[in-house]
């Protein structure tokens, strides 16, 4: 499986320090939903993950864990030489299966609680979660399968204001005190948006979210919807129901949810405080934005592109030219880092416009940023009546012509100004233009 140039032992360096104090203020008080699959309680990377929830506490992030039992209820019915009728919560759930989840989770659940104070961290599990029958799904009776009927926001975040953290079992109570088993991909979903969580993470032994074996590191979650609606099974199915369960916690409210990996040593707080990560992040249409340079971006964006200037991919721009011509840029900025830039150039009684400065940052390269910026552009001119845009480029002419549709060029096509300009440089740019 291509894990995308990353090791599993990576380990936070004294670099990454710099990151972490950059985000530390943006997420305090912020609450996230740590969802926990069963089977990572079973790997040795455990006792590093408990120390990474206390360090996300410390700091002033206030956290809920709910918990998977799905490896655990496999395992005792091994045990027990029982069949159970369905593991994870997904299908039917017969009695027997019923009681050997309760066992499950009251095991996963000390495990985690022990962990969590060997960490210095008070938590409670909590009955939180009122439970309802799940019912029959086309056709079959789901038995003492449940679902979500109410959840007691109020006082989960009066113990997280406590400095507490919450411990939700997957199996929960109904109004009458019955046990019903619920899913917990579909229980951290349901939590994240009633508590109004910045982030709902999903974690286990497993990269992240796979397209047949491709980890994505960056994902609108429409795009997530599509493939999950899709016929074609593009979504692994170790993941596939985390998929489905972020995408709608973001369609609830939630911004970000992401897939994890527990093996990654120090893999939480490099997702959380890298611009980078080390999983999957799916987000909603905010979080990926772009919008017009401000003055106050000029250091950013001269910061951005001087390593393009030193390999010539751009022409050179002084931090003057760039304050200069600031009314021109757009930047594409994710967590209040500015990742890429672009210029329009507009010319006087033309109707072509110039596209330039085009840069993404390398770690962002190959996430169809560059792509998004470039359509953004040509529909920002088509909304000013222009008819033409053209890119002058000297190692980018493969993005340009196979990955944005434009065409190769001649200097006829030019306005003046910029045919001269091209005239006295010595770079002998490649023309390429995208009629509107």
């Amino acid at each position: 499986m291509k894990l995308d140039g990353r090791e599993n032992d990576r380990e936070l360096n004294p670099a990454d320090l710099r990151g972490i104090l950059k985000y530390v203020p943006q997420w305090r008080h912020h609450t996230f939903v740590i969802a926990l699959d069963g089977s990572v309680v079973e790997e040795d990377t455990i006792n590093n993950l408990m120390l990474q929830l206390a360090v996300l506490r410390n700091l002033g992030i206030r956290l809920v864990v709910v918990y998977g039992i799905g490896e655990q209820v496999m395992k005792l019915a091994k045990d027990k030489h029982l069949k159970v009728s369905e593991a994870r919560g997904y299908g039917p759930t017969d009695y027997a299966t019923l009681e050997v989840a309760i066992n499950a989770a009251g095991r996963v659940g000390h495990q985690i609680e022990r962990g969590l104070t060997r960490n210095g961290l008070k938590c409670a599990r909590v009955n939180a979660v009122r439970a309802t029958d799940r019912g029959i799904i086309k056709g079959v009776n789901q038995l003492f399968t449940g679902k979500v009927e109410k959840i007691d926001a109020e006082l989960i975040i009066k113990l997280m204001a406590d400095e507490m953290v919450p411990l939700i079992s997957p199996v929960a109570f109904t109004k009458d005190g019955s046990e019903r088993r619920i899913n917990s991909d579909l229980l951290g979903a349901e939590l994240a948006i009633a508590l109004k969580a910045s982030k709902l993470i999903y974690i286990l032994p497993y990269p992240g979210l796979t397209y047949k074996g491709q980890l994505r590191l960056n994902v609108d979650f429409q795009e997530v919807k599509k493939h999950l609606d899709s016929k074609q099974k593009l979504i692994d199915e170790a993941v596939r129901s985390k998929a489905e369960y972020a995408v709608k916690a973001i369609e609830g409210g939630t911004p970000r949810a992401h897939i994890i990996d527990c093996r990654i040593h120090d893999g939480l707080l490099m997702e959380v405080f890298s611009k980078v990560g080390i999983g999957s992040m799916i987000h909603s249409n905010p979080y990926s934005q772009i919008r017009a340079a401000r003055r106050k971006d000029v250091g950013a964006i001269f910061t951005l592109t001087k390593s393009a200037v030193r390999e010539e991919i751009l022409r050179p721009r002084s931090r003057a030219s760039i304050e200069a011509d600031i009314a021109d840029y757009h930047v594409y900025e994710i967590d209040d880092s500015i990742i890429g830039c672009f210029r329009i150039t507009n010319f006087p009684r033309s109707r072509t416009s110039e596209l330039g400065a085009v840069y993404v940052h390398p770690a962002y390269q190959g996430r169809r940023i560059g792509k998004a910026m470039v359509q953004f552009a040509a529909e920002a001119c088509a909304k000013k009546n222009k008819n033409r845009l053209v890119a002058l480029t000297t190692q980018t002419s493969a993005f340009f012509r196979d990955t944005c549709g434009f065409s190769v060029g001649q200097r006829a096509l030019l306005p003046k100004p910029l045919r001269e300009q091209l005239e006295r440089s010595d770079r002998n740019s490649q023309i390429f233009y995208k009629d509107l």
